[in-house]
Order: structure tokens, then C-alpha cells, then sequence
């Protein structure tokens, strides 16, 4: 095995330990959370945060996303890597002071915001920890075990804050300073330690312009995405109360917590992917791909399949009954973790690698239109409902966008996933799961049965059908286990 092949398994392992926290802490706090704070609350903090998200976007462009393939291009070359490093981290900070300027305005003219103001103006710290923070350069250098440690380190204090300082429903300032830590404090110290990979002195040459039309052109992705992503809450929040916002957040939270496992392993894979590309190893860039997403279809069909047979008692167990508007509007949304796993590696891992973005930013301009027109029509009607709704119009349009964009290409990344044999172990263990919503169980133990029930009769069916992914899964176990006992 290739230090390379290793590096990459060990990124992965990282990521997922990171995804595992990003799914605890939030499966720790929210059941917590958003019995202590009720819809109102949450959902004042869930609207900010969506409004705050805006601003952020203007704030960071497209360098997020181009930072993270400009840095894996560079990372063998210090000096060369350093100057990029200086050039978008200056051109960040100067966006950054703009967006500030803007930000102010609004939060003290729009009524709506400026009775908020303490929230919103912590809130507002985002901006300035994401520009400082240039996590771009950490991805980019596939620096997952520090990423890993530092989020672990900060997740847990913040977890133990949330527990000593929300106490009642007024809190929710508390709450969303809470988040704010935990989400972006860590920038911090990416900050600190850019000297141990980058030389901070000025280097001289700069040249700014080389970057404009690429950030440029991410950024409008940033846009287009984060319009269909956060658009509902926005207009949730306008158009209809706190209340529903409170709804929509508690379903769109189980979604957040699901997709983040469901794409814990593309996550790693943007830098080494541009690093095969940009060094014509065409054979390693498509292996990886159709590796991910016969990862993807697995985990991300099972979950939301089981996630919309047992809505109810998944609200009910993180939110309490009080969101019981939460069910409808969370089975509507849960398919659109396959939608957005198979776009993360075609849009993400495929096409941006590929020099394909403008096809990526045009799939998100269509996904972005038809989600505000179909947030028009049914948000005054049926409320989170019609939020989900709109969304899961939007994600299909985006795949059918994509999938076109790239049907010509030789990368075939479908071909090692049998559908039949996943439709067929879904169904089994839909019909073997049933009798436990016949239990009379409190949600916790519910899920639990049924979890263990589900999942488990899908994994024996796959392994049974032989399924190449899960083959090698189980064979790779087994030979570690057998290098052990030698």
C-alpha cells in the first residue's frame, strides 16, 4: 500500500471522526436545546444564523471551495504556496470590512433584525473568524487529523457551556453565542499556526487579478447554493412566524446531521482529486469517484428511507412534541440526502476538478430559481411543508442539471452500484421494520429497535447479494483481523 493510498484512508478516518462529532454534538445539545428554548426560540436563532449566512457568503466569495484546489495544486512549492495563501486572505479581509459595513446598515435599519440586535451583532462575529480562519489552506493541505482535534476540542467545551448557561426560553442569545464558538472559534487557531505551513512574511509579486474570474465564478456557485439552502428560512421567517422557522430547523437539523455522514467521505477527496487531475492520473481520479458514490447510494437511500418511515418518533426524540409540525416538512426533505450525495461527488468531486464549474454553477442558478418560485407558492399555504417541498424540487433539478452535464464523459461513475440490489435490501428491510411501529415505546427505545432492526437486515441482505462494496468492506476487516492475530 502507497503512503499516498494510506494518507488517503487516514483523511477519511479523520473526517469521519469529525462527522461523528458534528452528529453527537448536535444529537447531545438539540434534544436539550430545543426543549429548553421551544420553536420560538430555536427558530429566532435558526433565522439569524440564516441571515448571518448571507453575509458570510459575500464576505468569503468563492475562496472557500477555490482555496481548498489552489493550495492542493501548490502544496510542494512553500514559497509559491505562501503567495497565494497572502493574496486571498487579503483579498478576504478586504471583502470582509465591506460586508461589515453593509451588515450594520441593515441590523440597524430593518426592524426585524434590530430588535434582535444583541443576536445578531455576536452573530455577526462569523464573518471575521471565517476570513481569519482560512481553513481553505488546512483542506487544500489534507490536514483532516488537525482539523479533527481542533473541532473535537472546541465541540466539547461548547458542549458543556450549552449545559451550564441555557436554562430557559430567554437564553437563546446565549444559544447562538454558543454556536458560534463551537462552529468558528476554532478559526483562531488556523490563524496561529499558518507559520508552521505557509511564510507569513510579505514575499513580494503578488498578483491579485490571476484570481478574480475563478473566485468569481465560486462564488456564484456559493450563491446560487446557499439561495436553495437558506432561502427557506428566510422566507419562512418573513413570510410566516418564528414558530414555523422552529419546525422547518428541527427537520432541516436531522437532515444536516444525516448528510454530514452521508458525505463524509467525498469531503476529503476535492484536493486529492484536483491533485490527480492536474497531474493526468485519470485512471486514480475515476476510481475514487465511482468508489464514492457506490459509498454515497448505499448510506444515503437506506437513510432517508428509514428516516421517513420513523419522522415522528426522530422529532419527537431530538425536539420533543412541541415540533410535532416537524414531521411532515422532515419526510418531504429526507430524500434529498441521496439527491445532494450523488451532486457532492458529480458537481463537487467531478466537474469542479474537471474545469466543469460553470455547468456546477449553472445546475445551482436552476435549482436556486425554482426553489424561490416554489417557496412563493407554497410557503403561504403549508408553511415548513411547502419549504421541504420547494427544496426537494430544487435538489432534483440540480441532479437532472448535472447528470446531463456530464452523460458524454468516460467516467461511468455509476457502474459499480447495483440499484437492484439496493432497491431489493431496502424493501426487505422496510417489511421486516414494520412490526415495531406496532410497539408502544417511548422514541428513544423506538428508534433504537428499529435502527438496529433496519439496518441490520440491510447490511445481511447486501452481503448476501454480494455486493462488491460491502465485499471488500468486510474483506479488508477480516484481514486486519487475521494480521493481528499473527
Amino acid at each position: 500500500m502507497t503512503e499516498r493510498t494510506k494518507s488517503v484512508k487516514i483523511n477519511i478516518i479523520m473526517n469521519m471522526l469529525l462527522t461523528m462529532s458534528n452528529f453527537i454534538f448536535p444529537l447531545v445539545t438539540f434534544p436539550y436545546v430545543s426543549r429548553v428554548l421551544l420553536p420560538s426560540g430555536t427558530g429566532k436563532v435558526i433565522f439569524a444564523t440564516s441571515v448571518i449566512t448571507y453575509f458570510a457568503m459575500f464576505a468569503q466569495l468563492g475562496i472557500p471551495t477555490y482555496g481548498v484546489i489552489s493550495c492542493a495544486k501548490l502544496r510542494n512549492n512553500k514559497e509559491k504556496l505562501s503567495r497565494v495563501v497572502h493574496e486571498l486572505l487579503f483579498i478576504n479581509l478586504c471583502t470582509a470590512i465591506i460586508v461589515y459595513i453593509v451588515y450594520g446598515v441593515v441590523i440597524f435599519s430593518v426592524p426585524k433584525f434590530r430588535n434582535e440586535i444583541v443576536l445578531y451583532l455576536i452573530m455577526g462575529s462569523t464573518i471575521l473568524l471565517n476570513s481569519l480562519g482560512v481553513e481553505w489552506l488546512y483542506r487544500g493541505l489534507e490536514k483532516y487529523t488537525y482539523i479533527t482535534i481542533r473541532s473535537l476540542i472546541f465541540k466539547f467545551i461548547a458542549l458543556v457551556a450549552m449545559f451550564i448557561f441555557v436554562h430557559n426560553k430567554n437564553d437563546y442569545v446565549i444559544y447562538g453565542t454558543i454556536t458560534i464558538f463551537a462552529a468558528s472559534a476554532s478559526n483562531v487557531l488556523n490563524f496561529l499556526n499558518l507559520k508552521k505551513y505557509i511564510i507569513t512574511k510579505p514575499i513580494g509579486k503578488y498578483n491579485f487579478k490571476k484570481h478574480i474570474k475563478m473566485i468569481i465564478v465560486f462564488f456564484a456557485m456559493t450563491v446560487a447554493a446557499t439561495i436553495y439552502t437558506n432561502l427557506d428560512n428566510i422566507m419562512l421567517g418573513f413570510m410566516k412566524d418564528d414558530i414555523s422557522v422552529g419546525y422547518y430547523g428541527a427537520a432541516v437539523k436531522i437532515k444536516n446531521i444525516l448528510l454530514s455522514i452521508v458525505t463524509s467521505s467525498s469531503t476529503v477527496l476535492l484536493p486529492r482529486a484536483s491533485f490527480y487531475v492536474k497531474n493526468g492520473d485519470m485512471d486514480k481520479f475515476y476510481s475514487i469517484l465511482r468508489k464514492t458514490m457506490h459509498f454515497i447510494l448505499i448510506i444515503s437511500i437506506s437513510f432517508s428511507i428509514y428516516f421517513m418511515m420513523f419522522a415522528k418518533e426522530g422529532i419527537f426524540f431530538l425536539s420533543g412534541i412541541e415540533y410535532i409540525g416537524a414531521i411532515t416538512p422532515m419526510q418531504i426533505i429526507m430524500p434529498t440526502l441521496a439527491l445532494i450525495g450523488i451532486t457532492n461527488v458529480i458537481g463537487v468531486q467531478m466537474m469542479i476538478p474537471l474545469g466543469m464549474e460553470k455547468y456546477v454553477l449553472l445546475s445551482e442558478i436552476a435549482g436556486a430559481i425554482v426553489d424561490l418560485i416554489l417557496n412563493m407558492l407554497f410557503i403561504p399555504m403549508f408553511g415548513a411543508a411547502g419549504a421541504a417541498f420547494g427544496t426537494l424540487i430544487a435538489e432534483i433539478v440540480v441532479l437532472i442539471w448535472q447528470y446531463n452535464s456530464i452523460r458524454t464523459l468516460p467516467a461511468k461513475i455509476f457502474s459499480d452500484v447495483s440499484c437492484l440490489k439496493i432497491f431489493f435490501a431496502i424493501c426487505i428491510a422496510v417489511t421486516g421494520t414494520l412490526w415495531v411501529k406496532l410497539l408502544s415505546l417511548d422514541s428513544f427505545l423506538l428508534l433504537a429497535i428499529s435502527g438496529v432492526c433496519f439496518f441490520g437486515i440491510y447490511i445481511i441482505v447486501l452481503i448476501i447479494m454480494k455486493d462488491s462494496l460491502v465485499g471488500e468492506l468486510l474483506f479488508g476487516i477480516k484481514s486486519k483481523i487475521k494480521r493481528r492475530k499473527v
